[in-house]
């Protein structure tokens, strides 16, 4: 059975396999793309959401040039508003580009807003729009380095960073390779049930600590795509520097290579100015990776990753928490607008990591 027939068997089967879930609720996610609503998501608790989801299907009706324009207006809303994550993205260009003078790191801030204005707006074009009119935005560069890595005969892993156009960039891979793509639940059930169900029309999707369906994918000779640059602090993880400040990473990516012998590739897009659509590069695959040392191989991918951001600072995801640390002993970066830190832990640096995303 050739990959690409597989991969959609096994698509349709991933939809199937969370019916159930969708039943009885299980952690309250709901993940099948042609089943239908629950009455649980009628309730009053809901209908914000639901606001925001028809404002957000009306905005992936506008031309892609209308959608620009409303970017820069939710933009600068979103600046002046006084949202934590704003003051967050803040602290992160002061610490990661310590060189720009106050005036650029205000308009970095002021571009960034106008970049995460633009991620919602491509959030509905992911969810909603035709994979023909995906197309058209986008070229994609270095397929050559994912066929022949899959051609190889033990997968492939994608790792990228969290930009703003990371909805749309995800999707835009789906329309021109089958994909497994790693992703996160969010706290809301609904949009839970939304993102999942855009996943399996696009793409076969696997929660971020499925483990074993990753190692599954892989040894089925499939490509698993994720993005392991946030914060992570469970088992596993490992304090690696990120524009030379430590930050708590996890390690798993060379575990998942090593396991399965699979290629490990990066996969950075660029949103392109005006009407320019996307610009998305898969490159070559690291040599001699995984190494002997998990560490440095994170050091390796943050430093195509940091490459990446200071060719485009305004589209990566400032608004992280990313140096948090895996204990109290380290520095407190984000203030009044820090979550509440784990005690120290024995453990914390020697056990197997689960990727995230």
């Amino acid at each position: 059975m050739s990959y690409q027939n597989r991969y959609r068997r096994d698509r349709n089967r991933s939809s199937s396999e969370y019916f159930g879930e969708m039943l009885c609720g299980t952690e309250g996610i709901v993940a099948s793309s042609r089943a239908p609503v629950r009455l649980e998501f009628l309730r009053p608790r809901y209908w914000l959401t639901w606001l925001g989801l028809g404002a957000l299907r009306g905005i992936g009706r506008l031309p892609f040039a209308a959608q620009r324009s409303l970017a820069a207006g939710l933009g600068y809303l979103i600046r002046r508003l006084p949202l934590a994550y704003v003051r967050i993205a803040e602290r992160n260009i002061v610490l990661c580009l310590p060189q720009l003078s106050a005036a650029e790191r205000g308009s970095l801030l002021e571009r960034h807003c106008r970049s995460l204005g633009m991620g919602l707006c491509e959030t509905a074009t992911t969810w909603w729009s035709s994979d023909a009119r995906v197309g058209r935005l986008a070229t994609v560069e270095g397929l050559e380095h994912l066929q022949g890595a899959l051609a190889k005969g033990r997968g492939a892993i994608l790792i990228g960073g969290h930009f703003t156009t990371i909805e749309i960039a995800t999707r835009i891979l789906g329309t021109v390779v089958p994909m497994n793509v790693v992703y996160r639940p969010t706290k809301n059930a609904l949009l839970s049930h939304i993102m999942h169900a855009s996943f399996c029309r696009h793409g076969k999707p696997i929660r971020h600590d499925d483990i074993r369906a990753m190692i599954r994918a892989l040894k089925n000779n499939e490509a698993v795509w994720y993005a392991p640059d946030q914060s992570y602090r469970n088992k596993g993880a490992a304090m690696v520097k990120f524009f030379g400040i430590p930050a708590a990473t996890t390690t798993a990516t060379s575990r998942l290579a090593r396991i399965s012998g699979a290629a490990v590739l990066t996969y950075f897009p660029e949103r392109l100015p005006g009407a320019g659509g996307y610009r998305l590069v898969i490159g070559p695959p690291f040599e001699g990776y995984p190494g002997t040392d998990a560490v440095h191989d994170v050091e390796r991918f943050h430093a195509l990753l940091e490459a990446q951001i200071r060719r485009i600072p305004e589209q990566y995801l400032w608004m992280h928490r990313r140096f948090k640390g895996l204990t109290a002993d380290y520095p407190d970066y984000y203030g009044g607008d820090s979550r509440a830190r784990a005690p120290a832990r024995a453990d914390a640096a020697s056990a197997p990591a689960k990727p995230v995303i």
